[in-house]
């Protein structure tokens, strides 16, 4: 059994590949807990560079201009990627046959193409490849799943997830990100890719692991005067033996929003925000609002969960929001929904 609470020793040793994605704010800013040491940065503009490890007061020593230079100068037992997401084939392809672990940005990759292959050589080399997204650690999203698993909601029938915010444009995403989130083969779509990947994990998840019969999506772009090159809105519908799913992805919110409602055959959960929730059950005539239970410490961040996957062989399951089936899934359906909204048509997957 595995001490979720237990404080490594020594500190497990990360290499961070690349700073064009601002999620890396959340590890250059995370405060040290001791789980982990930051021991090299890969990142060839300086002048981002500069900027970030002045803003989180880390000395440019950490910089190093590639991979390559990296490994040789510091010994990595697992790195983050925080480039593009077609660059995340790259990072796999250098530093699995070196047997060192992966945790990508959300989502897995651009294509499944490029999906097939990173599992490919994850499986050969022994690696753990874990994709994260800010969802994975909301505990209302934790407190929904727990509930459909005992059965508290019934059967059930239909999940939807609306994610994304008012525009990357429109929220001051600087040049660096904005140059590959807007470019279709950088980040293998716009909103589709940037806020679907989310609706797809969590519902694989909820399912456990079950595969959609069909995709159908739609997408647009209603901003073609900012983002000409992607859609900038996205609904998939995803059409299951026995329920439905509806993912909303947008560039066109009104405000930041990442939110979920889970529907049973006799009760329903809606998870606000990471915190806030709302509950109805058989029997109640009026949902009832909840703060969730945080998470445990040692997986309460994508940095204590790979930790605690490296160090502590704590092991997560095929179906995991984390785990390497579940976001294969994810961009197989992403793939799909991209197709539909293509042709107009709904695609069948393979069983």
């Amino acid at each position: 059994m595995v001490n979720l609470n237990a404080q490594n020793k020594k500190p497990l040793k990360v290499g961070v590949v690349g700073l064009t994605h601002t999620h890396v704010h959340w590890i250059l800013g995370r405060e040290d807990r001791g789980d982990i040491e930051i021991v090299g940065i890969v990142e060839p503009n300086q002048d981002l560079a500069q900027r970030y490890m002045k803003q989180h007061n880390m000395s440019m020593d950490l910089v190093y201009p590639t991979m390559e230079v990296m490994v040789k100068a510091v010994n990595v037992e697992a790195v983050t990627a925080f480039g593009s997401i077609y660059e995340h084939l790259e990072v796999v392809q250098f530093f699995a046959p070196r047997g060192i672990h992966v945790m990508v940005e959300k989502p897995l990759a651009v294509s499944m193409e490029h999906a097939t292959e990173m599992a490919r050589l994850a499986k050969q080399h022994n690696i753990h490849l874990l994709t994260n997204y800010e969802t994975s650690w909301y505990a209302t999203n934790k407190e929904a799943y727990e509930m459909v698993r005992a059965g508290k909601l019934g059967t059930l029938r239909k999940v939807i997830v609306r994610d994304g915010h008012e525009g990357p444009i429109e929220i001051g995403v600087n040049q660096e990100f904005l140059d590959w989130l807007t470019d279709p083969v950088q980040n293998g779509g716009g909103a589709v890719t940037d806020f679907g990947c989310y609706g797809a994990n969590l519902t694989t998840w909820l399912t456990q692991g079950k595969r959609p019969v069909s995709v159908t999506a739609i997408t647009k772009t209603y901003k073609p005067e900012k983002y000409p090159k992607v859609d900038d809105e996205a609904v998939i519908l995803l059409e299951y033996e026995d329920m439905t799913a509806i993912l909303e992805a947008s560039w066109n919110w009104p405000f930041n929003r990442k939110d979920m409602e889970v529907y049973g055959a006799t009760g329903y959960v809606i998870s606000d925000n990471g915190s806030d929730m709302r509950v109805r059950l058989a029997g109640e005539d009026r949902a009832t609002a909840m703060k969730a239970d945080p998470l445990p410490a040692a997986i309460n961040d994508p940095f204590a969960l790979l930790t605690s996957v490296i160090k502590d062989g704590f092991k997560i399951e095929d179906h995991d929001v984390s785990a390497l089936a579940n976001n294969l899934l994810v961009v197989e359906i992403l793939d799909a929904a991209k197709e539909s909204a293509r042709t107009g048509k709904k695609v069948l997957l393979e069983k």
